[in-house]
């Protein structure tokens, strides 16, 4: 061992200031030894598996660069004025060299070795970067979800739209939607605005999307809400255009006039498409129109439950219902109710009767009723439930009061009262049987004021033309029974009295239903009397829910039992008649009937004998005198209680 590398070993760790020693430096070579040695060692590695070529090219590199540093050396010692580099700064400047040179080398031997091999190499920064950018995609989309999912629960907030259900579509804030994401017609969009709708209301607003989708749906809004046009729409954009297939919707409705008036929108809203849209009027003629040779040439059928019975119960049936794709029943909640009211047993075989496989059936009602979602979950597949606001209330825009009127004949008081005060009419006035409402009527006429009165055993002329009447301005009262109370629109109706208190709240919040609609306010009084006490609570309820002022004691009444409950629904309380007619001018005489010819004789039965023509008869006294015939009876009063103004006898 010479005392060079004895030296080295010695002073192997150590830090050398090359600038002060630079004379030491380049006597033990300090700096070229220790830059080659560590030059040998990365040369040694073989990164790629060909150890002769990487040496040989590191080497004859390393020699070139000990040549253009000697080079380099001879130049600037003949350039006189520059600065003469000084041997402590050629070990760092070598060194970079180096590197650069390997450097290059590396770049140029890899692709050829990639080409040669077939493999492409990568380093494993890239690959963090990769994974790096992989998740911040996915943060990126999780973020964009997150804010899309707040943004469509604010819109269901803000129009109160609750919905149960999976995989439930985004609301439309607009009409325009639904031409851009659903392919909708734009014909019907401009119908829709033509009838006065400019943005969709909140029932609207997710109750097209599903059906747009081809969702069941079962779905309670409150009155005058726009339930039609929910329906109406997915329906004419399912079906897309017009096909001899026969009827491939139908939409059911619980009265023959509600039938009519979505039958009327429907038609308004096809105006251009091209539907064939019809209703059932007649049965006979019905039979010949739509049984099995008929052409086929319609599309959608509105109708009542019984009409459509009628057609399926003939032999063979007079209507094919195997092509029907949507079946939509109006007022759901009513015609699921059983009895001599409901409509469950002809919804039964209604729905047996629509045997096609993409059957799709909807379910609308502005009131919510148990049974009705139990037999939905049960029947309907996939079903999605959407209410708005809270269930079974009342619309806030209507005024609503409770006015004690003591006793039965206090109710007639109080209407004559409302009458003086004067009233903005159209006027709705609701009783609870036909006979009352027939009785409220004559009471009305004598007190000279413009009304009518619609119910079930009027026939379907004379209750079309009565609403005709009152939609144009003719009528201002409006006397009906429950009839009228489910779905019909009657535009701008002021007042609403419930001259016989509501049975149930169902009954109730239709009721003043039929005004407040579309945004507009409205007014509905409430008769009540001590007979009443059992159910006013939970009408009571239903008006403080709706923001209006109550009584504390009315909330504080103590419930009825269930059983109670169903039994005051059925069958309403027996109460006294609202005629002050006296009872003796609508009885019988006894033993006489009435005889249907004049000519004949109501006893025997044969036929009168005509009286002389010129024959005089008697002059009665000067103190009676004829008033009128009421009921076919002609009743004589003394002239002096004429005078008083009593009209009928003591």
């Amino acid at each position: 061992m010479d005392a060079f590398d004895l030296f080295r070993k010695l002073g192997s760790g150590a830090k050398f200031d090359l600038k002060r020693f630079a004379k030491d430096a380049e006597r033990f070579k300090v700096g070229q030894s220790q830059n080659k040695d560590s030059l040998n060692q990365l040369a040694g590695i073989n990164f790629f598996g060909n150890e002769t070529q990487e040496n040989t090219s590191l080497d004859s590199r390393l020699s070139e660069d000990d040549g253009e540093e000697e080079k380099e050396r001879s130049d600037e010692e003949q350039v006189p004025g520059k600065r003469k580099r000084t041997e402590v700064d050629e070990p760092v400047k070598t060194a970079q060299k180096k590197k650069k040179g390997a450097n290059k080398k590396t770049e140029d031997t890899e692709p050829e070795k990639s080409k040669e091999e077939g493999i492409q190499w990568m380093s494993s920064q890239n690959k963090v970067k990769d994974l790096k950018k992989e998740s911040n995609d996915k943060l990126s989309l999780k973020k964009l979800k997150q804010l899309h999912t707040e943004k469509i629960s604010r819109i269901r907030r803000q129009n109160r739209i609750n919905v149960h259900g999976t995989d439930v579509p985004d609301p439309v804030s607009t009409f325009e939607e639904l031409q851009k994401e659903y392919d909708m017609d734009p014909r019907i969009i401009q119908n829709i605005k033509a009838a006065g709708f400019q943005t969709p209301t909140p029932i609207q607003m997710q109750a097209i999307p599903l059906m747009m989708h081809k969702r069941e749906i079962l779905a309670s809004a409150p009155t005058g809400s726009g339930k039609t046009i929910a329906f109406c729409v997915p329906l004419l954009a399912h079906l897309r255009q017009p096909l001899n297939k026969g009827f491939r919707a139908i939409i059911i409705s619980p009265t023959r006039e509600l039938a009519t008036q979505t039958h009327r929108e429907l038609v308004k809203l096809s105006v251009g498409v091209g539907f064939r849209i019809h209703m059932i009027n007649k049965g006979v003629e019905a039979v010949k129109k739509y049984g099995p040779k008929s052409a086929k040439k319609f599309d959608i059928l509105v109708t009542t439950p019984n009409r459509l019975i009628y057609l399926l119960n003939q032999d063979p049936p007079a209507i094919n219902l195997s092509s029907v794709e949507w079946l939509v029943v109006d007022e759901s909640d009513k015609l699921f109710e059983d009895g001599k009211t409901g409509f469950r047993e002809q919804l039964a075989t209604i729905f047996l009767a629509c045997t096609s496989p993409k059957i799709r059936r909807g379910l609308f009602s502005a009131t919510f009723a148990t049974d009705v979602e139990q037999w939905c979950r049960l029947n309907l597949d996939n079903l999605v439930c959407v209410s708005i606001g809270p269930r079974n209330s009342a619309v806030e825009t209507v005024e609503q009061q409770l006015l004690f009127v003591g006793s039965e004949n206090g109710k007639l008081l109080a209407m004559r009262n409302l009458i003086k005060q004067g009233f903005l009419p159209p006027v709705l006035v609701f009783v609870q049987s036909i006979e009352r409402a027939k009785e409220l009527f004559h009471e009305l006429v004598y007190e000279g004021i413009n009304a009518d009165v619609i119910h079930a055993e009027r026939t379907q002329q004379q209750r079309d033309n009565v609403v005709s009447s009152f939609r144009s301005g003719k009528i201002w009262v409006l006397i009906c029974t429950a009839l009228l109370a489910r779905g019909i629109d009657f535009k701008g109706i002021n007042l609403v009295i419930n001259y016989d208190f509501p049975t149930t709240a169902v009954e109730y919040i239709h009721r003043i239903g039929r005004t407040g609609r579309a945004g507009h306010k409205g007014k509905a009084i409430t008769f009540f009397t001590e007979d009443d006490k059992p159910l006013l609570r939970s009408i009571a309820a239903v008006i403080k829910n709706a923001g209006c002022p109550v009584p504390d004691y009315m909330i504080g009444l103590k419930k009825i039992n269930s059983k109670m409950k169903h039994q005051l629904a059925k069958k309403p309380p027996n109460r006294s008649t609202i005629c002050t007619t006296p009872s003796i001018l609508f009885e019988k005489r006894p033993g006489k009937r009435k005889s249907l010819d004049p000519s004949e004789d109501s006893q025997t039965g044969e036929r009168r004998k005509k009286k002389p023509p010129h024959r005089k008869q008697k002059q009665r006294s000067s103190l009676t005198a004829d008033v009128t015939k009421v009921h076919g009876r002609t009743f004589r009063r003394p002239l002096k209680q004429l005078k008083d103004g009593n009209l009928y006898s003591q």
